[in-house]
């Protein structure tokens, strides 16, 4: 019987040699994506031995992309794009500038024209969300204000690149490409086409999809079949994001991205979030062995102080360029280095414009390796920028008097105002977070005229807070000054309702040091993580499922005893 094997031997290779060498990498201590990467330049055809098909892996790593984009929409609402939109929209813009214009600086300098100059400068910008949304996932600070503020920074940037992959046909033959590429409607009409494009798709799936497809999964969900709701989850990802780019010229990341936004919206969102994980993590293992196929190894001998310059731009420049810009936004050190690493690497778009660089004629041959060498060293790195965050910034606030400076910078909201209460400043409640689970405590601390203190990371969630007559102090708890601003020192308990499980030990330790008697109260998800917690004196976790149990246990148990 005969076989087309092709889309067999790529997968069976792909997801077979990732195993072993993803298991290789964490026995080294090693990320398990080093290994898929391995796996991909293994099998990729500047390796000898067995080649995959690369064409297909390549479609089967856009699938990937799709699901891990509609897997962060549907834990990132419309409301968390809107609140962090005053860092991530003028950071994101500027950073893409300051990446751009290093890396046509470098290209300049190694005598390319001016159009591969720029095209090469914005592939280094642009950062991949498939890479990001891992290493929050790993970190637990995916739901965080940080979290949400590196995502959004990085949505911002891939509606950005949609617009240069519009734009950049029809000035290919102003920038020294093809001259045929030139040929077509004027630019400002173009401009104005994708612009008219992408806000009404974004305007379709905000005011049509946030009620069609809600309704469409309550209808499959009713069926109680399993496979139908599976089916109905993948279908929407993918056919919505494939409509977006034939209908919208959207990309399909950016497509899928919205679906899980509108998808949101639905009672059933938490459980389309678990039926699609495994695809999603199947396929986001296809998307690193794909961009390792990419990758000629030949360039690290042919070219290697040009691929080590690609890398410092990548790891270093854009780095520090995010890093600076969130600090002037007057964000917490913390954050800022959090973003910093995320920017730390380049993506799926990066390869997408190198291609359509190269087909009009801007982009040198060489560009493309260059970018395929810096793309697999920062990814492949990009976990350990992520682990240095927390020693990193002890180190600075220890060693250095300007990050000591930054932490205790004149800021009005760092500080409670002179007119606060006395209430709010002795034997208060100290609330860290106020996102969907803080509303709730606070809430219910209210309805009970028990006095407390929010410390928040948002400055515009701090400011409403203010304007309402509310005491809240803006920082990172993890930072004892700001603790110290909701004088922990006299408060009874402290509550910590945010996500961000990286910095809650520090979050604990800094109020131990500053009220050993203080009683904390905590949220997590993870069990490892609740049962060292709890190991801890005087600190109560609240475990998401357990807690949900629990309550739905009390409610049977009281309908039981009624009947």
């Amino acid at each position: 019987m005969p076989h087309s094997v092709s889309l067999i031997n790529t997968i069976a290779a792909g997801l077979g040699l990732a195993l072993v060498l993803g298991f290789l990498a964490t026995r080294l201590r090693l990320p398990a994506l080093v290994g898929y990467l391995l796996a991909g330049v293994i099998i990729g055809p500047f390796t000898p031995g067995f080649v995959a098909d690369a064409g297909i892996a390549a479609q089967l790593a856009e699938i990937g992309v799709m699901l891990l984009m509609f897997g962060v929409g549907l834990h990132f609402s419309l409301d968390d794009l809107l609140a962090v939109r005053k860092v991530a929209l003028p950071g994101a813009l500027v950073q893409m500038a300051v990446a751009t214009l290093f890396g046509a600086a470098l290209a300049t300098w190694w005598g390319w024209s001016p159009g591969g100059a720029l095209v090469f400068g914005l592939a280094l910008s642009v950062a991949s969300t498939v890479v990001l949304l891992r290493a929050l996932e790993n970190l637990g600070i995916l739901e965080s204000f940080t979290g949400r503020i590196a995502i959004g920074w990085l949505v911002v940037e891939d509606l950005a690149m949609v617009l240069v992959l519009v734009l950049l046909p029809p000035l290919a033959g102003a920038l020294g490409g093809a001259a045929a590429a030139a040929a077509g409607p004027p630019v400002w009409q173009t401009l104005g086409l994708t612009l008219l494009q992408v806000g009404g798709f974004v305007l379709l799936m905000l005011v049509v999809g946030r009620r069609v497809f809600p309704w469409i999964l309550w209808q499959v969900a009713r069926t109680n079949s399993r496979e139908l709701f599976t089916l109905c989850v993948v279908a929407a990802a993918v056919s919505i994001a494939f409509a977006s780019a034939a209908l919208f010229g959207v990309s399909f990341a950016l497509g899928a991205f919205f679906a899980g936004v509108v998808m949101r919206e639905s009672e059933f969102s938490h459980r389309a979030a678990q039926e699609s994980l495994p695809l999603r993590d199947a396929f986001a293992v296809l998307f690193f062995v794909s961009v390792g196929m990419l990758f000629d190894p030949s360039v690290l001998i042919d070219r290697p102080l040009q691929v080590l310059a690609v890398v410092l731009v990548i790891v270093v420049g854009k780095s520090v360029a995010a890093c600076a810009l969130v600090l002037l936004l007057r964000y917490p050190l913390g954050t800022a280095l959090t973003v910093s690493a995320s920017l730390a690497q380049i993506g799926e778009f990066s390869f997408i414009l190198a291609a359509l660089g190269g087909s009009l004629g801007l982009l040198p041959p060489e560009g493309q390796s260059l970018l395929l060498a810096g793309a697999l060293i920062s990814i492949a790195t990009n976990p350990l920028w992520f682990s240095l965050i927390e020693p990193l910034q002890q180190w600075l606030h220890a060693h250095s008097s300007f990050a000591r400076r930054l932490a205790s910078r004149d800021d009005p909201l760092a500080e409670l105002p002179m007119h606060t209460e006395a209430r709010y400043l002795s034997r208060q409640v100290v609330l860290v977070g106020y996102g969907r689970v803080g509303r709730r405590i606070a809430a219910a601390l209210s309805a009970h005229d028990i006095p407390f203190v929010v410390a928040e990371q948002n400055r515009a969630i701090v400011e409403k807070l203010r304007a309402e007559g509310m005491a809240a102090v803006w920082g990172d708890a993890a930072d004892p000054s700001v603790l110290i601003q909701a004088h922990i020192a006299r408060a009874r308990v402290l509550v910590i309702a945010t996500a961000d499980a990286m910095n809650v030990r520090q979050m604990i330790e800094a109020a131990r040091t500053l009220n050993p008697a203080i009683e904390t109260v905590i949220r997590s998800h993870n069990e490892d993580e609740a049962r060292l917690l709890t190991q801890q004196d005087a600190v109560t976790v609240c475990l998401g499922e357990q807690e949900l149990a629990q309550a739905m246990a009390r409610t049977v148990l009281l309908r039981a005893a009624d009947a």
